[in-house]
Order: structure tokens, then C-alpha cells, then sequence
């Protein structure tokens, strides 16, 4: 076993949030270690065209997160490959462990482990779970060259995908329970002209249907929110995109949340309920959930931990 990697700020997630932490935190001599996590660039990492980060008209998510990356080695953070399975916000110093075996203790922590994608639950959704039921167009959709495929939901994240999803499908049917979307007036106007994709309104997605040798999704039943009918669509994809729930697992029940597992953080600043310990961007904000406001939210949080930091050495 290793000796733990002790460190002033440990920095959880590496996201806009996590990277910009690392940033302003190794700008201010706190010699930050950044544990990667499960999904090393966060969402960015499955999003193509970035339209709205600051300074670029058009970037690829995975290009700008690679940057990021690049950015906080070069100012001094070390990058580390691993998960935090365990955090110990009790101790003094606080102490995380990484599926690797690896501790990491930390005067103080920085959370930024973001956002998942959520699923709808059915048993037959998780029964085609990669051979044909997806959350990631951007992993999947060249899978779906030629082929009719479904998108579930009405926020940003579906019309988004049913949008990409047309750079390989012949046909995107977005399905959603009401007759209105959620999604930016600008990604509405995009997707109601495009030629591709046919919205089918108040109906949800009621079972995927497929054959198990090989094993593949064949089409889906939809049914109607307000008559119960079922109707059958042939399709070879089927794309959930209902959003995203926070990654807070690590410390479920041990600090305070609110509107639905999200960390609750003290207004104007990223200080959760425990001193030391903040917590920054989609882990945080069940609001406006952006790039831009996380990488906002990263660079508060390394300041406030530079001030905590600063006040505990008197």
C-alpha cells in the first residue's frame, strides 16, 4: 500500500468546475491534487459543438476539455486517474480513498464531481442498456448510420441529441409527454425546421422491444398520456435524454442537500454546511447547470478554500 497523497486542496471531479478549481487553486501556491473521477472532462466530454463557452464561436466539448486539462498541469496540479469511492468528512485532515486503494488526505476539498445522466427506470430500458438504448448520442449515434432511431424528453439535452442525431439517422422521432419543450428557443426553431426529425407529443415511452440473438432494439411502444393507447414505432435506437441527476453520492447524508440530492452551498459562495469542504458547479445547481457558470463556480470555490486555508493558518 501506498503512503497517502496529502495535499492543502484535493480537488473531486474534473469538469469546467473541477479544472478551473485546479487552476486558480495552483495560482494561489495550494499545491492542488485533482482526482479525474469517472468520466475524466465531465459531460463536455460527450458533447460535440459547444456554441456558448466564451471566447470560441464553435468548439468541440472534448477539444475544450483536453485544454482545461492542459491548462491546470501547466499551472501546477496534479492530475491523477482515479475514483473517490470514500470521502471522510470527519477527520482532520480530511481523508478520501480512490478505487485504486489509494488516500488522499486534504486540509481542505473542492467537490465537483457534476452531473449523470438519468434514466427512466422501465426493466426493458436497462435490459438494452448499449445494444440500442443510449444517454450519449455523441458515444452512440455513428452506430445508427441509415437508421430510424428515438429521443426521449423535451429540455435542452434531447433536442440537442434528436439535433446531432440527424448528422447519421435517416429519421429522429423525439417523443415527449407534453406538446411544448423546455429547450432553448433557438434549439426549438432548429429543431422544428429540420426535415429529419418528427416530434410525437403526449406520449411516453412505455417498453423497448427487441430480439435477444443477436441482441438489438427493434422498435419501441409509446403511449398516450391521456388515452392509455399504445402504439408501436420501429426504430433501431433509442436515446433517453430526461436530464441529469447530481453525482453526490459521496456525501449523501452528510451534508446538506436540497431540490432533489443537489449540495447546498451557502449563497454568494461555494462553503457547503462543513467547514473546509465546498462544492462546485452541476453538483451544486439545479438551475442554470452551464459550462460556463460551473467554470464560474470552480474558481470561487478555490478561493474560498485559499481563504479557509488562510484563516485556519492564523
Amino acid at each position: 500500500m501506498t503512503d497517502p497523497v496529502h495535499t492543502r486542496c484535493l480537488i473531486i471531479g474534473s469538469g469546467p468546475a473541477g479544472y478551473t478549481a485546479a487552476v486558480y487553486a495552483a495560482r494561489a501556491m495550494l499545491n492542488p491534487v485533482l482526482v479525474q473521477g469517472i468520466e475524466p472532462g465531465g459531460q463536455l466530454t460527450t458533447t460535440t459543438e459547444v456554441e456558448n463557452w466564451p471566447g470560441d464561436t464553435e468548439v468541440q466539448g472534448p477539444d475544450l476539455m483536453v485544454r482545461m486539462e492542459a491548462h491546470a498541469k501547466a499551472m501546477g496540479c496534479e492530475v491523477i486517474g482515479d475514483i473517490v469511492s470514500d470521502l471522510d468528512v470527519d477527520a482532520r485532515p480530511f481523508r478520501a480513498t480512490g478505487d485504486s486503494g489509494r488516500v488522499y488526505t486534504a486540509d481542505s476539498v473542492i467537490l465537483a464531481t457534476g452531473a449523470r445522466a438519468k434514466w427512466l427506470g422501465l426493466p426493458s430500458e436497462d435490459a438494452f442498456k448499449g445494444f440500442g438504448v443510449s444517454a450519449c448520442a455523441t458515444c452512440d449515434g455513428f452506430f445508427y448510420r441509415g437508421q430510424e432511431i428515438v429521443v426521449v424528453g423535451g429540455g435542452n439535452t434531447a433536442v440537442e441529441e434528436a439535433l446531432f442525431l440527424t448528422n447519421f439517422a435517416s429519421k429522429v422521432t423525439l417523443i415527449h409527454r407534453r406538446d411544448s419543450l423546455r429547450a432553448e428557443k433557438i434549439l426549438q426553431d432548429r429543431l422544428f425546421r429540420h426535415p429529419k426529425i418528427e416530434p410525437l407529443w403526449f406520449h411516453t415511452l412505455d417498453e423497448v422491444v427487441g430480439t435477444d440473438n443477436p441482441k438489438g432494439v427493434e422498435g419501441v411502444r409509446v403511449k398516450h398520456v391521456e388515452t392509455g393507447e399504445i402504439t408501436e414505432i420501429r426504430c433501431k435506437g433509442v436515446f433517453i435524454a430526461i436530464g441529469h441527476a447530481p453525482a453526490s453520492e459521496l456525501v449523501k447524508g452528510k451534508v446538506e442537500m436540497h431540490h432533489g440530492d443537489y449540495v447546498r452551498v451557502e449563497a454568494g459562495s461555494t462553503r457547503t454546511s462543513i467547514p473546509g469542504l465546498f462544492a462546485a458547479g452541476d453538483l451544486t445547481d439545479h438551475l442554470y447547470r452551464q459550462a460556463v457558470t460551473s467554470a464560474g463556480m470552480g474558481c470561487m470555490a478555490a478561493l474560498d478554500a485559499e481563504k479557509f486555508l488562510a484563516d485556519q493558518d492564523g
